[in-house]
């Protein structure tokens, strides 16, 4: 379950099923990842992106969700991003 090396970005999908949606196995995915295996940084300000460090390999991920018109925000997007890139964006010294 852990990222592999030559993983970038896992996108998740969701569909509608008789009135309920269900979430595809790379929103599950990235859910347990941000839940069991990346350790939590940053939140933007908005309050809507977070960053994780994969203590396995030190990349950077960020959690966003690209169809924010979507209830709930939509499904997740998890995708590495550089240092520099998580310095902009959610002010990190290290």
């Amino acid at each position: 379950m852990n990222l592999l090396p030559d993983e970038f970005d896992l996108v998740g999908n969701w569909k509608l099923v008789a009135d309920t949606v269900e979430r595809d196995s790379t929103s599950i995915r990235i859910d347990r990842l941000t839940k069991e295996c990346l350790h939590k940084l940053a939140t933007d300000a908005s309050g809507w992106d977070l960053l994780y460090e994969d203590p396995e390999d030190g990349r950077l991920w960020e959690l966003t969700y690209p169809n924010s018109d979507v209830e709930g925000g939509g499904p997740p997007r998890l995708t590495c991003i550089t240092k520099e890139s998580a310095r902009e964006k959610y002010g990190l010294t290290t």
